[in-house]
């Protein structure tokens, strides 16, 4: 067994029960396979704990698939399938029947409705990039196989993807930001890049230490704002954000406490006495 523990953030264990495909590489009493489910709610938190007041670590969206490993008390321990996060979420929003999706949500959010009919009282709020099944549609309602409705302009096909995911980042221009937010109700830095990336259907990890490690290639010298350009993602200890253009930086910041779009320069500068210098500069192969 290595010295060296997985990240428990996206490996799933604890003392007493640990995933099967963990044997070897931690100790735990008891190694489980665990059961597949769906969420079904609009979207829900993934705490550190099992407790309403624990710390919120992400966001699931609506279609997400997860493998739960324990429940208890109303809470799951779950690892969540797109991103491998681990956490408890309330099992109320878990499902056993998966239902495929094919169509996945391009707009900042959009509602689901009983009838297909504008005027109704919507049944849940989805959020850009939960995933939903169709089974019919016409150019103004998709029909999803559940019997609710959702605005047909608003989804796109799994496998069609937006072009630009700086564009996409810029449309959460204003969102409050929430740490462990990953909504247009509420969004952190890393968020707003994972789910610009994942628009444009390139998988991307959750948290900003992850990404700096597996995103792009980085600039020879990250002091030289001067080089940066659309699309590269500047990172400091703690904090991210994606260059708009040659000079403006867009990030989910607690200086504002929203997403904002500000002078990559004058965030350097207030930066340096909260989050150190720009630790990296990373430059996506955006050929697809």
């Amino acid at each position: 067994m290595s010295s060296e523990f997985p990240d428990r953030r996206t490996n799933a264990y604890r003392d007493d029960l640990a995933a099967d495909y963990l044997q070897g590489k931690v100790s735990a009493a008891t190694f489980v396979k665990g059961e597949k489910r769906q969420v079904v709610s609009g979207d829900v938190q993934l705490r550190q704990e099992p407790r309403h007041d624990a710390a919120l670590d992400t966001e699931l969206l609506h279609g997400d698939l997860v493998t739960v490993y324990d429940e208890n008390e109303g809470w799951a321990w779950v690892q969540a399938d797109r991103d491998s996060y681990v956490g408890y979420l309330s099992a109320n929003a878990l499902v056993s029947s998966v239902t495929p999706p094919t169509h996945r949500v391009r707009a900042l959010r959009t509602h689901l409705y009983p009838v297909p009919d504008f005027k109704a009282p919507p049944l849940d709020l989805l959020s850009m990039n939960s995933r939903v099944a169709v089974d019919s549609s016409d150019d103004h309602f998709a029909r999803l196989v559940d019997g609710r409705f959702a605005v047909a302009g608003h989804l796109a096909q799994l496998d069609v993807y937006e072009t630009d995911f700086v564009d996409v980042a810029a449309q959460f221009l204003g969102t409050p930001y929430l740490w462990g937010g990953r909504t247009s109700i509420g969004i952190d830095c890393s968020a707003l890049i994972q789910l610009a990336l994942q628009a444009t259907g390139v998988d991307c990890p959750r948290d900003t230490d992850m990404q700096e490690a597996a995103l792009g290639n980085a600039l020879a010298d990250p002091r030289d704002h001067s080089a940066f350009t659309h699309g590269d993602l500047v990172f400091w200890r703690g904090h991210m954000g994606v260059m708009l253009d040659r000079t403006n930086l867009l990030h989910a910041n607690v200086h504002h406490m929203a997403v904002a779009n500000e002078p990559v320069a004058k965030v350097i500068e207030r930066f340096e006495e909260t989050h150190g210098p720009v630790t990296s500069v990373r430059r996506l192969d955006r050929g697809r």
